[in-house]
């Protein structure tokens, strides 16, 4: 049987690698967004030969307004994940024979967890939005009827959507179990 010492250790150090991982991704992402934002050029022409599948202003505005949002979710999920890596290795280094144990509430290391993920699946649905938008600056708005547009945006969904209801599940139930 582990003894509650070797329990912690495997513990902590799980929560600094998931929040190492999730601070990873966030910046992934966060490099999506300036992409993104690079590509929202006013009066920009798309790739459909039809001058009424054009997108308007209110399309980039809307991916300038989509890109900043999903920054600023990615931003404070990043943000609380360092916090907590933060409290856990200055608990750590409090106790030169423990290194691996910190003495953290556990429901306030959990709670932090599941607001930095919540920021992330946020910081996605939003930056999938703005992934819409660029899709219609590009290949024509999705009102035109423009068939790589409706494929393009049809692939973004279903593979944004599923592999955030996945990423949902396993957190619900890290955080249930």
């Amino acid at each position: 049987m582990t003894s509650p010492a070797a329990s912690s250790i495997a513990t902590t150090s799980v929560h600094v690698s998931a929040l190492d991982g999730l601070v990873n991704v966030n910046s992934l992402f966060t490099i999506a967004v300036f992409v993104g934002l690079s590509l929202a050029t006013p009066g920009q022409h798309s790739l459909e030969q039809r001058s009424s599948c054009d997108a308007s202003a209110d399309v980039a505005k809307k991916l300038l307004v989509f890109e900043v949002v999903s920054f600023s979710f990615f931003l404070f999920s990043s943000l609380v994940a360092q916090g907590l890596k933060l409290a856990l290795n200055l608990l750590n280094s409090k106790d030169v024979d423990e290194i691996f144990r910190a003495h953290i509430n556990i429901k306030v290391l959990r709670w932090g967890m599941m607001a930095s993920a919540v920021g992330s699946v946020m910081g996605c649905l939003f930056l999938m939005l703005s992934m819409v938008n660029v899709i219609q600056i590009r290949l024509g708005l999705l009102s035109c009827g423009s068939e790589s547009a409706v494929q393009a945006v049809a692939t973004l969904v279903t593979l944004v959507s599923s592999a955030l209801l996945v990423y949902i599940s396993t957190a619900f139930y890290a955080f249930w179990h």
